[in-house]
């Protein structure tokens, strides 16, 4: 009788994730959250936790070096780590790097991306304690773990959301996905003709949205000013459909998010069109856009509505009644997780 064998990838990758960890025991009364946040949550006493993430990257997979400058690998490492923390609505304090290298790297290419780690650290006032080292068979391999602190109030969870609850979202989406879309481009023409230039005149903004993410501390830092404690937050890292299912589950919600509220840079709706796709697929399905995608209670409303920063693109429901995108002629379209796949 042969063993069952299943693929990775009828699971994909947070099915693999709920499967692996599932019914998973905690042994110490510190470690208030485990699996299954933007980060670990674990009590440290007098009223403070520490949060933990870690997120691996992995050439070709992740990453291309073809376009993917070392400096900007570096900066993006650490940029996207110090997201899961501003995710908790903590503060991120120290960071840990491990690579693996392999002999197609010199020094002077792990300096270049080293040179990147060091400016994020400096943008994030974040300090690099540790790490490993080790050899590769095959490309580069980057493993950052991000440690933040907030006092034990102040964190925010995925399952905190409630039926009534707005939908806020800060920055614009599409962007870095439009990024990768020119860049993905130019590499094919390249590949056909080495000898001509790359097209990315009048595309700045999209490219930085897809090499350099910025990770959103100022929005921990505009909430604190404001008053306002989100009830459930996460950063947008696998595409906003796909976030909003994350923050759904856990707080035992649904929810409607409507097209024309969709914050798109002008800029990336024209190289969407460009490339004959939809703007708003593009918002709610691209990822990597690493925004803080939050809910807040309805008396919040006035604070949010009148800050820049955020623009409240739906509501929670109740669980029965679902999880629906309003199109522009108000169809309700059922949300699904479209972003990346990992296997």
């Amino acid at each position: 009788m042969s063993e069952q064998r299943t693929e990775l990838e009828q699971l994909g990758e947070f099915g693999l994730i709920d499967l692996l960890t599932k019914d998973l025991p905690t042994y110490n009364a510190e470690t208030l959250v485990g699996v299954g946040d933007d980060a670990a949550v674990l009590d440290i006493g007098n009223g403070l936790c520490q949060v933990v993430s870690t997120d691996l990257l992995v050439e070709g997979v992740h990453f291309d070096l073809t376009y993917m400058p070392l400096k900007h690998l570096g900066y993006k490492a650490v940029a996207v780590n110090v997201s899961d923390i501003c995710a908790m609505n903590a503060t991120p304090k120290q960071i840990t790097v491990s690579l693996a290298v392999s002999n197609r790297f010199s020094l002077e290419a792990l300096q270049e991306l080293y040179a990147g780690i060091k400016i994020a650290c400096a943008d994030y006032n974040v300090d690099l304690v540790g790490g490993d080292t080790t050899s590769s068979t095959s490309g580069l391999f980057i493993s950052v773990t991000a440690l933040g602190v907030a006092a034990k109030e102040d964190i925010c969870y995925r399952s905190g959301a409630k039926e009534f609850d707005l939908l806020v979202v800060s920055g614009d989406l599409g962007g870095a996905y439009m990024g990768l879309q020119v860049l993905e481009r130019e590499k094919e023409v390249f590949k056909t003709n080495p000898n001509i230039q790359p097209d990315l005149d009048g595309h700045d903004y999209i490219l930085q949205r897809q090499l350099k993410p910025n990770a959103r501390l100022d929005v921990v830092k505009y909430l604190k000013e404001l008053g306002v404690k989100p009830t459930s937050m996460i950063d947008i890292s696998d595409g906003l459909s796909s976030e909003v299912l994350h923050l759904c589950k856990a707080s035992q919600v649904g929810c409607h998010v409507y097209d024309e509220k969709l914050p798109i840079d002008a800029k990336t709706s024209m190289v969407a069109i460009d490339f004959n796709l939809d703007p708003s697929m593009c918002a709610l399905n691209g990822g990597e856009d690493y925004e803080l995608l939050f809910t807040v209670d309805q008396k919040d409303f006035e604070l949010i509505q009148s800050n820049p920063n955020f623009t409240i693109i739906g509501h929670m429901t109740n669980a029965a009644d679902g999880t629906y995108y309003i199109d522009k002629s108000g169809s309700a379209i059922t949300l699904r997780a479209q972003g990346w796949k990992q296997f």
